[in-house]
Order: C-alpha cells, then structure tokens, then sequence
C-alpha cells in the first residue's frame, strides 16, 4: 500500500473532542477482540464497562448482561444492560470499530461530530470512548431494512429528518470532503497488492488510469451543479436508520463517515442504498418516488408547494451524485478487501458498484448536461 496513516488513538481523539465544548467524556485504555464469541466477550465487555463508568465498578457481574445488537460488515454492536445498586435498569450500546477501519474512517472527525449532533438531537448519546469502539446510549427502536425506505410514510420521515440534520452546525473547516476522501481512497486502492494469487489476478485487471478519468470527468460535472455544502451523513443506508414505531420517531445513527459535503451526494447515495448490499439496483426510487422524497425534505411542513423547478432541480443534482456514490463505495470496496478480515467479497462488490456507475453514467450525464444547457449553466 501507499503510506499508513497515522495510528487511530482513542484516548488522545476522546480529549480532542472533549476540548471543543468542555464535556468530559470517560475514556478508557482497554480493548476487547470484537472476533470473539459472545460467551468469550461478556467478561471482557463487563470490565471495560466497570472500567469506564465508576458507578459500576463494584456491581457483581450477574447484574450485567450482553447479547448482540447487529453485526454488518464494518462495525459490531452489542446491548449491555445493568442493574444498578438502587435497582434501576439501563442499557447502553457498546460498538466496536471494524478491524483496519482506519484507513478509509477519521475517528477524530467523527468523535468531534458526534456529541454536536447528539446535542442536536440526532443519534445516541457518546458515553464513553475505549481503544476500539465507544459506548453510546440505548435507542429503542428497530433498524430499517432496504425494503423500508421504498414505503412512502418512511420516505417522507427520512425526508424530514434528513432536512434537520442538514441544518446542523459542526465547528470545524466547512469544506466539502467527497473528492478530498474519494482521492484518497483512489490512491490506496491503486497502490494494494494481495498475498492471495486469485484476488490479485482479479485486482490487476481494474483500469485505474480509466478509474481517474472518470473520477476527474464526474468532479467537473457535479461542480457544475453548485450543490449546497451541509453536513452529511455519508452513509445513509437501511443499517444507520432506526424507527420507534410506537412513538413514531425516527433515528440517524453512526455518523463515522459524516462530514461536510454536497448535499446531493447525501441524498444521491441514499437512493443508491435502496437496492442493499445485494446491489439490486432496480430497486431504487423511480423519479415519482424521489419526488415525494424531494417535496418532504424541500417543504417539511408544506411539501406539496414545492415547485416543479426545484424538484427538477434536486432530481437532477441527486441522480449525477448518485454517480459518485457508486465510484466511492467502489474503491472503499477495494481498500476493504485488502484490510478487512470480515468475510464479505469485497473485491466483487467493487465491480458491482463500477459497473452500475458505467451503466448509469451516460443517461445521468445528459440529464445534467441538458439541465445545465437549459439553465444556462454549461
């Protein structure tokens, strides 16, 4: 590979953060191996939590328990829940990074964000930092699934939310970081070279003179569309999503990959996450459904003033973004082969991803270009 970034500290981020608006947030120095079996984590699981939260410290292990929450293909999320002295129960939700995820993830950034956002409203509560995850409060509600997204009641709460959380205000450069990160990435995933023989023959036959062609054409193009900068999520799929059906409250959780950035990227690569990680992409929202989407997220309390021009304006700037989404998942994809052990065909999602981009780009293109045409733009 190109040259390793610089080691993720847990404890030195956590103090970081922490100085950007004075809360203290209890750090520890201890990491548990996320690849264990749950039987073999509980202890270990406990202690970290006895570790970080004092209050717990001298409680018996029977009052603690720890089952699995979700384990994708990047994170691992556990429930502890605890018996207090006084008798009161409360959970927590212990995550735990992926191995290597580093390289492609800013901790630092994500841990400055997160308590602005948390403060905002938006997600979990930080609890806690330790050497390879964090502790956040409990959110009871159920994660989406991609076949949720397409339900028009959903839609128009994501909408919603998505709307909020791009008021939010993050101290910090405001600069956009889609081509900063999608460059970087460029520049690993270029530069890889795999022990395995059978995933290096398949590496060495991705282009990637014809990869930055295309990266420096699509930047040109999007540039063009003058999408706002806001704060973005980055990652909005089904996963980063949970409802509380009973109390009809929406959740955005894990913003490892929030930034600031263009809005349409946001947007776009929302609608990209419709078709799962199976990337069936003939699941994605047809122009009605982005309509609806667009009319919830411009008006929130007046979504059918929207006009005709500002839907058009947004369906286009969304759908070139959507472009992007599949050129930086694809080369996180390859990066993610090379590092992560998870057992997930990174490699092939890589060229699922390319090949969408391929199939969608010349339709896309001249969506824009005749936008722009029309506006005066190009």
């Amino acid at each position: 590979m190109g040259a390793v970034p610089k080691t993720f500290n847990a404890m030195e981020d956590a103090k970081l953060s922490n100085s950007t608006n004075g809360d203290n947030v209890p750090y520890s120095s201890l990491t548990v191996e996320a690849s264990l079996s749950l039987p073999e984590m509980t202890p270990r699981v406990i202690n970290l939590c006895k570790d970080l939260f004092k209050n717990w410290a001298t409680l018996d292990d029977s009052r603690f328990s720890v089952q699995t929450v979700s384990g994708g293909i990047t994170n691992l999320l556990l429930k502890v829940s605890v018996t207090e002295e006084n008798g009161n129960n409360v959970s927590v939700t212990v995550r735990f990074y992926g191995p290597n995820t580093e390289y492609v993830i800013d901790r630092q950034r994500e841990l400055k964000a997160i308590k602005y956002l948390s403060a905002a409203g938006f997600g979990a509560k930080l609890l806690g930092v330790f050497g390879n995850g964090m502790v956040q409060s409990f959110i009871n509600a159920r994660t989406l699934t991609p076949s949720d997204m397409r339900k028009p009641k959903l839609a128009a709460e994501i909408a919603k939310q998505l709307h909020k959380f791009h008021q939010a205000e993050i101290p910090g450069s405001k600069e956009p970081q889609l081509w900063i990160d999608i460059f970087k990435f460029f520049e690993k995933a270029s530069t890889l070279h795999f022990e395995d023989i059978d995933k290096q023959r398949i590496y060495e036959t991705v282009s990637f003179e014809e990869v930055k062609k295309e990266l420096l054409e699509l930047k040109e193009l999007t540039g063009l569309l003058k999408s706002p900068v806001v704060f973005a999520h980055n990652d909005l799929l089904s996963g980063n999503i949970m409802v509380n059906e009973e109390e009809e409250k929406l959740y955005f959780i894990d913003f490892e990959y929030g930034s600031y950035n263009y809005r349409g990227f946001d947007i776009g690569n929302h609608f990209n996450e419709y078709a799962g990680f199976e990337c069936d992409y003939s699941l994605c929202p047809n122009k009605d459904e982005q309509n609806h989407f667009f009319r919830h997220y411009l008006q929130p309390d007046k979504p059918h003033e929207v006009s005709e021009n500002d839907l058009e304006a947004l369906y286009v700037e969304a759908n070139t973004f959507m472009l992007a989404g599949h050129l930086y998942w694809a080369l996180w994809a390859l990066i993610q082969a090379k590092m992560s052990p998870i057992d997930f065909d990174y490699i092939s999602y890589f060229f699922l991803r390319y090949n969408e981009y391929k199939k969608q780009k010349e339709t896309c293109f001249s969506l824009a270009q005749s936008f722009l045409s029309r506006s005066g733009t190009s």
